[in-house]
């Protein structure tokens, strides 16, 4: 039976990264597009309550069609998901994500929270990433993360995935022929080096930008940072379940009950 595909992402519909993927998605199965009308990077797990919510139809470069919504990448999935379509979908694939999303990125990640969304509604998912030096300027080639996201799929479709799983792809910034391979990784340490700058507007009143350089990260072996800097493309399983069982019992010998 042919295999049903979601495809979002988080740089909005006419990202030449969602193109790559839903061309290679479509040597999968048959694709359904529905993605942000514009940028959503970093907008993490939104979920829409206090508006509507509006769909308009789009033809991608290669005349694919596409609908694009004003909400938030995850907003997109759920739409796809509670009844939008009529097809019932096997996979959610996000991305090409414009920018790895490594270590704590998935908390702030659209392109990985597109797929957690997917995970609550019981489907597998894949998020996809492809690597971008600061300051990179001109055509992106995403043919090794197409192929990456394309080689993740059919894993997921011939094997499936645990209940409120998903896979966390991270391409490095490499030809196709450089890239020495898949490693199955845990998540890195991300480095933030954020900053806070205040101004002041015209009339006096004062305003922020959360700001700073890139985010660094610790190439350690086996996680998705260290194998990004070895060359190879980082496959991360990552759950739902947040629950630090390690300080589980500690936690729980704690006193739980207000001092006079």
């Amino acid at each position: 039976m042919t295999k049903q595909i979601l495809v979002t992402n988080d740089d909005g519909v006419l990202s030449p990264g969602l193109l790559t993927l839903v061309q290679e998605m479509q040597k999968l199965g048959n694709v359904t597009i529905l993605a942000p009308d514009r940028n959503w990077s970093g907008g993490g797990h939104v979920k829409t309550l206090d508006r509507a919510l509006r769909v308009r139809e789009f033809r991608l470069e290669d005349g694919s069609q596409a609908f694009a919504s004003d909400g938030a990448p995850s907003d997109c999935v759920a739409l796809a998901l509670l009844g939008y379509f009529k097809e019932k979908f096997d996979l959610v694939v996000s991305g090409i994500n414009f920018g790895a999303n490594l270590g704590h990125d998935v908390t702030y990640s659209g392109t990985v929270t597109a797929a957690m969304e997917a995970a609550i509604a019981g489907l597998p998912s894949v998020a996809v990433s492809l690597e971008v030096p600061e300051g990179h300027i001109g055509p992106m080639d995403f043919s090794a993360s197409g192929y990456a996201a394309r080689v993740a799929a059919q894993n997921v479709l011939a094997h499936g995935l645990p209940a409120e799983t998903l896979l966390n792809v991270n391409i490095p910034f490499l030809k196709k022929e450089e890239i020495k391979g898949f490693r199955v990784t845990r998540q890195g340490l991300r480095v933030y080096h954020s900053r806070l700058d205040e101004r002041i507007d015209p009339r006096g009143r004062p305003y922020y930008w959360i700001g700073g350089d890139a985010p660094t990260g610790v190439p350690e072996p086996g996680t998705d940072v260290g194998s990004l800097s070895e060359g190879y493309i980082s496959v991360t399983p990552l759950q739902l379940d947040l629950t630090d069982y390690r300080a589980l019992s500690n936690v729980s010998t704690w006193e739980w009950a207000a001092k006079a």
